[in-house]
């Protein structure tokens, strides 16, 4: 009886030493992960746009003028191609798309955002 007391506290001690080690390593690999967010910046908002668009990339007619809002997950800019200006979105950092937006409640994103630039809606 006193033997399979012994093999089992000895099963018990392998067993937590395994599961430490692990924990360990899936702690490690962890801390090892970037913890930073991607940014979005004028060269890659105007790389995305000039994919999205098909244009030449080294000379593109669309050009990104200003990044409102830079979230990774939805990124507002502002475009102008002839003199004209327009918002545009930018989803997950490869998305890319012009027309309006809306929340939940409703509210046309887009229009508040021309609204606060001074860009008229009969621009585009």
């Amino acid at each position: 009886m006193g033997g399979a007391i012994m093999l089992v506290l000895l099963f018990k001690i392998a067993y937590d030493i395994g599961y430490f080690d692990a924990q360990s390593l899936k702690n490690k690999q962890n801390a090892e992960l970037p913890t930073t967010q991607p940014v979005l910046t004028m060269e890659s908002a105007q790389r995305i746009v000039s994919g999205a668009l098909k244009e030449d990339p080294t000379t593109p007619k669309t050009i990104v003028v200003e990044i409102i809002d830079n979230n990774h997950k939805l990124s507002t800019i502002i475009i102008e191609n002839n003199n004209l200006k327009r918002i545009a979105w930018i989803i997950d950092m490869h998305l890319f798309f012009t027309n309006d937006l809306f929340n939940d409640a409703g509210y046309n994103l887009t229009e508040g955002i021309e609204h606060e630039h001074n860009i008229k809606r009969g621009d585009h």
